[in-house]
C-alpha cells in the first residue's frame, strides 16, 4: 500500500510516497547503518539527480542496497529444508 511520509530536509519540511515494503526496507538501512531516518533519507536527496523525484530516489536507493547483498541474502537457506 503507497502511504505518504513527511521528512525535514535541510530544515525544509517535505513528503514522498512509498510502499510500505519500501519504507520498512529503507528503516532497515538507516538502523543497519546506525544513521537517523531522516539523515538518510536527506544524503539520498542530496545525491538524486535534479530532474529526479525523492520518492524515486528512495525506491532506487532500496533496490540497489538489497541488490548490493547479493542474489541469495534474504532467501532461507535450502540446506536448512530437511
Amino acid at each position: 500500500m503507497l502511504k505518504k511520509h513527511s521528512a525535514t530536509l535541510h530544515g525544509h519540511r517535505t513528503s514522498f510516497s512509498l510502499e510500505d515494503v519500501f519504507w520498512q526496507e529503507l528503516k532497515a538501512i538507516s538502523a543497519a547503518r546506525m544513521v537517523p531516518l531522516a539523515r538518510l533519507i536527506a544524503e539520498i536527496d542530496d545525491a538524486r539527480p535534479a530532474d529526479s523525484n525523492l520518492s524515486s530516489a528512495l525506491r532506487v536507493h532500496v533496490l540497489a542496497s538489497v541488490k548490493s547483498q547479493g542474489p541469495n541474502s534474504s532467501a532461507p537457506d535450502r540446506n536448512d529444508a530437511g
